[in-house]
């Protein structure tokens, strides 16, 4: 028992000489939410919270072009390729080998399709054509619709070639012979995506209010689906009819607070109702320009916008599976076989995967900042990226090494580090180590710490990075075998802030009389004017109140209102002193307050000029040893309870006529108001003999015509700046 005093006092007299607060806190990760904060190299995250490594990545060769815009496999393995700025195409074949297919004669190819015997198709951008390629530089323009965009190709199940265009949003059926006809012409400025459900019928997503179309083979329309979103950008079909759709950016009717949900966001319901879509206005030129170089990658990596993946139902219940406040799905494709979803999202270059059961796992993340296509191949799945410009394959095989690094985390203050542990499950052959740096910019730099020596014991060791206010850690994960992988689900870090002072946002004097009646009370209370809560976290719950409280004249109070803030979150009280102009100490009104409003009677100080000074101390969360205390002292405010003077009273009577003068006088404020009263008329409202009452001392003199009912007696009321008040009578 001894011993543990012994060391508790040890531990004190530590922290007093470092300035630190007493009570130590700690960093935890341990959610899918905390993980995902993170950066990810060689590592995925399972739907459940779990690191391990992820599957191996093959980098293509592919052409140096700014960036890649479309892709489509050929049966014989090869892929063709389109690039945006300069409106190329290239085949890289199945050995590797890449070469120009054909230049096309507009900036960006859009998008790329084959038909059943090999042909090429390309749509473009900003001219809006479609080329049809029959062999390395051999094209004729199969069809012109006069459009900006040409957003997607599709082949029907009849043969002609479907084509989703913008500015003008709509649909194209164009048939062998290249003859072409609007099948649709959408409320919105363009059509993004095509697909076909397993009974031959055509699904579209739009962009401008992000909608999904169904069009019947009997040629009827509907909206199937209205997101809160700006566009809709993928689309995939399962065999039961279910409709999944990507949809992004922010839509002129979309909620603000809809959209800001954390990511990920499952099981929300949405009855959506199967109705003809309702005319919008033209977005025009400018619109059409920022979503076009949205959609083709260029911009995006500079501006997040939120995200989300819904599934429709055929019943038309759609199902908010994903969302993110910041991601951006780029591309979709549905693996039948294992009946899940894959995604490729921006601008974190990541790729997701949603099983059966609808739980989202974290596979793969990039260097490059946009997964912009994804398709599957044999066992593989191939991507294509942009920010900056690659081509990988993705098999199924484990990585034998990768790094995770957290997000930064923010102690507030200047912190002293403990220890490090953590929760993780190490099979033979397998190892796993962290490592931390500190520093106090928020971007880790130059400036910061050197990586630390690795910690290997998870049960915990002493952090060895100096304190700082910041502080990130990294993951280390390696294998021998391709059989098995580390993994860790929790990581904790302790840490103890150097105490600081309280710090003051705000001071504010009232003007003189205004109080506040506090509300939720059975009788009249004012707010501020005795001590109600010893307790300081209990004053938190009034500051909910606040916004109830009304504002009222009382004569004879004075109200401070302030506020302070504590960088250790620690509770604060308050002594409130004050002093009279000229006096060089301060008299104590009240210590240990907790509230942030204090009121009190100014009828027991002479008049005069005062001084408030409010000092915040953070005793409450401290040892008397340890506690930082910090003050703010008010303007000077005036205490007047005096009522103004009348000299110089003057009353003559000529007949019908009155005539009266006299000099007033206030102590400390302005003269506001004076007025007389002679019954039975009303009180009416004289002006000083310069026009305006701004001023302590005031000359009236003023004229009344009396009736035949007039009262022989006059009132003279007079009111200063602070509402004192001075009545006289006379009769005459």
């Amino acid at each position: 028992m001894k011993k543990r005093l012994l060391t508790a006092v040890i531990f004190s007299i530590i922290l007093a000489s470092l300035g630190l607060a007493v009570v130590p806190q700690k960093w935890t990760v341990r959610s899918y939410e905390d993980f995902l904060r993170g950066k990810f190299d060689g590592v995925s995250l399972t739907a459940d919270g779990i690191l391990t490594l992820s599957p191996r990545e093959e980098k293509i060769d592919g052409p140096s072009d700014d960036f890649y815009l479309s892709s489509v496999p050929a049966p014989d393995g090869s892929i063709y390729l389109g690039t945006g700025h300069e409106g190329k195409i290239y085949r890289m074949a199945k050995e590797g080998k890449v070469e120009l297919y054909f230049q096309t004669a507009e900036i960006d190819v859009t998008c790329l399709t084959l038909d059943k015997k090999g042909v090429l198709y390309a749509g473009t951008s900003p001219h809006g054509k479609i080329y049809k390629i029959t062999g390395q530089n051999k094209s004729e323009t199969f069809f012109d619709p006069s459009e900006k965009y040409i957003w997607d190709l599709l082949f029907a199940e009849n043969g002609n070639l479907l084509a989703a265009v913008g500015e003008n949003g709509g649909i194209y059926e164009i048939n062998p012979q290249g003859e072409g006809k609007l099948i649709l012409k959408a409320a919105e400025n363009h059509i993004l995506c095509l697909k076909t459900d397993r009974g031959g019928q055509l699904i579209a997503g739009s962009g401008g209010n992000g909608l999904i179309y169904r069009l019947t083979k009997s040629g009827k329309t509907t909206v199937i689906f209205e997101s809160p979103y700006e566009e809709v950008r993928s689309l995939a079909v399962d065999a039961d009819g279910n409709i999944y759709a990507s949809a992004d950016g922010t839509s002129s009717r979309a909620k603000k607070e809809e959209l800001a949900i954390p990511t990920p966001v499952r099981d929300t319901d949405v009855k959506i109702s199967v109705s003809a879509a309702a005319p919008s206005p033209a977005a025009g030129a400018a619109q059409a320009a920022a979503l076009a170089s949205k959609t083709l990658g260029g911009s995006l990596a500079a501006s997040r916008e939120p995200g989300a993946l819904y599934k429709i139902a055929p019943d038309g219940i759609a199902k908010r599976l994903w969302s993110s406040a910041e991601e951006v799905i780029y591309s979709l494709f549905l693996d039948e076989t294992e009946k899940r979803i894959i995604l490729g999202t921006g601008p974190k270059g990541r790729i997701y995967v949603l099983d059966k059961d609808e739980k989202l796992s974290l596979v793969f993340q990039k260097n490059s900042e946009q997964i912009y296509k994804l398709w599957p191949a044999d066992s593989k799945i191939y991507m294509l990226a942009n920010n900056p410009s690659q081509i990988s394959a993705i098999y199924p095989e484990q990585r034998s090494s990768g790094e995770y690094l957290s997000s930064v985390f923010d102690a507030k203050v200047i912190a002293v580090w403990g220890k490090i542990g953590w929760e993780a499950e190490l099979p033979q052959g397998a190892t796993l180590q962290f490592q931390t740096r500190s520093g106090n910019s928020y971007e880790p730099g130059a400036s910061w710490s050197d990586w630390s020596p690795p910690y290997q014991k998870k049960e915990g060791e002493q952090i060895l990075s100096p304190k700082a206010r910041y502080l990130q850690f990294r993951a280390l994960l390696k294998t021998q075998s391709g059989k098995v992988s580390p993994s860790f689900s929790k990581l904790t870090q302790f840490y103890l802030q150097t105490n600081v002072a309280p710090a003051f946002t705000q001071l504010e004097l009232l003007s003189p009389n205004e109080v506040f009646l506090k509300p939720i009370e059975q009788e009249e209370v004012i707010w501020g004017l005795e001590k109600r809560n010893p307790d300081p976290a209990s004053a938190k719950k009034d500051d909910l109140k606040s916004a109830l409280a009304k504002k009222v004249e009382r004569k004879g109070f004075q109200t401070v209102v302030w506020d302070a803030d504590d960088d250790n979150d620690d509770l604060i009280s308050y002594s409130i002193s004050i002093k009279q102009e000229g006096e060089k100490a301060w008299r104590t009104l009240e210590e240990q307050w907790t509230e942030t409003l204090y009121t009190f009677s100014t009828l027991n100080f002479p008049d005069g000029v005062y001084f408030l000074k409010i000092t915040a101390s953070d005793g409450p969360s401290n040892p008397p040893d340890l506690e930082k205390r910090t003050d703010k002292t008010s303007g000077a405010f005036v205490v007047d309870n005096s009522p103004p003077a009348l000299e110089n009273i003057q009353i003559l009577r000529d007949k019908n006529e009155l005539t009266v003068s006299f000099l007033a006088e206030a102590t400390f404020s302005a003269i506001k108001e004076v007025k007389y009263l002679i019954r039975p008329d009303d009180w009416r409202v004289v002006f000083p003999e310069d026009g305006v009452c701004d001023s302590k001392q005031e000359s009236f003199k003023f004229k009344v015509q009396l009736g035949p009912k007039s009262d022989n007696m006059i009132t003279i009321l007079v009111k200063d700046a602070v509402n004192n008040v001075a009545v006289f009578r006379r009769t005459f």
